[in-house]
């Protein structure tokens, strides 16, 4: 199973998304593609190492924020205590999922009621 890194916090500071962990990031690099869990209601970045892929998952509790992000068009960044890594192609790849997900039952009507209610 692939390793999930699920945000904990997120905060808008100096024009910046902080999505912050508790576990570290060093070492993973953005693969710049997201997917959607639409049992557990979440959206995933895959982020990837020399070995595996590892799910940094946003819980509907941080979409708030993700949907602030792109209305402001800002960088988003995960961050664990003194790491920060920018999550390259963000925007286009949530814009992407955002679009298909809306009218469309494939994703299950409950996750497609979430997705247009909070975007």
């Amino acid at each position: 199973m692939k390793k999930r890194i699920t945000i904990q916090k997120a905060s808008t500071t100096e024009n910046k998304l902080f999505l912050e962990t508790k576990e570290p990031v060093n070492g993973l690099v953005p693969a710049e593609q997201m997917l959607v869990d639409s049992v557990q209601f979440s959206f995933i970045y895959l982020m990837e190492n020399q070995e595996d892929y590892t799910y940094i998952v946003f819980p509907e509790q941080i979409w708030p924020f993700l949907k602030s992000a792109l209305e402001q068009n800002i960088p988003v960044l995960l961050t664990f205590r003194e790491e920060s890594i920018e999550l390259i192609s963000f925007h286009e790849e949530l814009e992407y999922l955002i679009t298909n997900i809306k009218g469309n039952s494939n994703y299950g009507n409950e996750m497609v009621t979430k997705v247009e209610e909070n975007f």
